[in-house]
């Protein structure tokens, strides 16, 4: 009798060993939606051109007639022109993904295939992750994948501003990969399941 149930019980984990690999083998595409980059766009123009005012006219006083350091030229120039760099790039990035016929998310045997914003450092083996969390940034949530080699993702950045951008998530949030759902189509809730589904699943095929 015993050897019967481990018999039975043998099989029975093949089958559900057989029904997570086949899930893995096939490939999940999450595609950039071109609505809520249309809207990044415009949002990164108008403080783009809030940016170019404080620079070039800014104002000199509050609507109450007072004068403060927050009203200094200076230091309005310096806002407007970090508003600019800052803003503008982020306007450069919306168009370049405004056109881009690649998939924003892609999920397969291999791990995550990132190219849903311009941090976007391409593969994330599922060997690499070590977990998923979920940060906060003024209401705004990002998915932060921790890997156990952090140091090889920031060598991999394509340029000066997005190796910055990923060693400040580095120090901030203890990895230098954050995803947001902000130009997918996606809810920020169901990628964060879809991609913590996946991890159990491919710690399963491994064991």
């Amino acid at each position: 009798m015993e050897a019967f149930f481990c018999d039975n019980f043998s099989i029975f984990e093949q089958i559900i060993k057989q029904l997570f690999t086949s899930r893995m083998d096939s490939q999940i595409e999450i595609q950039l939606s071109k609505t809520k980059i249309i809207f990044l766009i415009i949002g990164a123009l108008m403080f783009v051109t809030i940016g170019l005012w404080f620079m070039i006219n800014p104002p000199e006083t509050s609507r109450s007639g007072r004068q403060s350091f927050f009203y200094n030229p200076t230091f309005l120039f310096f806002i407007g022109l970090l508003s600019v760099l800052f803003f503008g790039i982020c306007f450069a990035f919306g168009l370049k993904k405004l056109f881009d016929k690649k998939p924003g998310i892609v999920l397969n045997e291999k791990g995550i295939f990132d190219n849903s914003s311009g941090q976007s450092i391409g593969l994330i083996p599922w060997v690499d992750i070590e977990e998923v969390a979920v940060v906060s940034i003024n209401s705004n949530k990002f998915i932060v994948i921790r890997v156990n080699n952090p140091q090889d993702y920031l060598d991999r950045a394509k340029n000066r501003f997005t190796r910055k951008s990923m060693a400040i998530n580095y120090k901030w949030y203890g990895s230098p990969i954050a995803i947001s759902a902000h130009s997918l189509k996606i809810r920020h809730k169901d990628l964060y399941e879809l991609l913590v589904n996946n991890i159990k699943e491919y710690r399963i095929n491994k064991n």
